[in-house]
């Protein structure tokens, strides 16, 4: 089995050396999968690419994707998924708020058959450590808002660490190029009957000062996007 990585990347050169390296390290090989990672260059003005491509050491398994302008996170992944070759897709951002130590948990339920595996930041601590409590506030109305709207009985609608089959992630047919790709993601899997496995996650928060991009006006556009994908396709 082949697990694609796929990693967004926005302006993102004081982290996203490491994250490469880190991912080109994780040993998922004893559970028999062999890794690709996909990074997708959003349009960043800095050095984000020259990173990655430093961080790669000329690691095949590493591909670097460039946009010529900013589309947003939604368009970087869909970007990454066009050349996934793996059977299953993760999303990994491109700063160090989510450790790849969890690669593991997150796969264990896939290779036991599930469809769908979210790595919540909910599940081992009520608040995760550094988040604030706007955020911590639109990830709990969001949350309960995915599962009142689509069936779902998850804890962290909201969270970075998605694994999905990729088959099933491509014929959700994304159209999301923001930040509203996790809300679309989890709708779809939702209207799909996509059952969601949930797995304990470490979480950092990082704040604006340290790259941070998520604003208030894209959890209104988080929950807009679970409203309209409720009464549409």
């Amino acid at each position: 089995m082949r697990l694609s990585i796929l990693i967004p990347a926005y302006y993102e050169q004081a982290t996203i050396g490491e994250v490469v390296r880190l991912v080109r390290k994780v040993e998922i090989e004893s559970l028999g999968i062999e890794k690709e990672i996909i990074v997708c260059d959003d349009g960043s003005g800095d050095s984000t690419a020259a990173e990655v491509e430093r961080a790669a050491e000329g690691d095949t398994r590493v591909v670097l994707v460039r946009h010529t302008t900013n589309h947003g996170k939604g368009a970087a992944i869909r970007t990454a998924l066009k050349r996934a070759t793996g059977e299953a897709c993760l999303i990994q951002d491109a700063d160090l708020e989510y450790s790849i130590d969890d690669y593991h948990a997150l796969l264990q339920p896939f290779l036991k058959g599930a469809d769908a595996v979210y790595g919540s930041r909910f599940l081992s601590r009520f608040w995760p450590k550094g988040m604030r409590v706007a955020n911590f506030l639109a990830n709990r109305l969001l949350t309960t808002t995915a599962n009142l709207l689509f069936g779902h009985n998850i804890t962290d609608e909201a969270t970075a660490f998605k694994l999905i089959r990729t088959d099933i992630l491509r014929s959700l047919a994304l159209k999301c190029d923001g930040f509203e790709f996790c809300p679309e993601v989890t709708a779809k899997l939702g209207r799909r009957g996509v059952r969601i496995v949930e797995v304990p996650i470490y979480y950092n928060a990082r704040g604006i000062s340290a790259g941070k991009k998520i604003r208030w006006t894209d959890g209104v556009k988080a929950m807009a996007t679970l409203v309209k994908y409720r009464f549409r396709a």
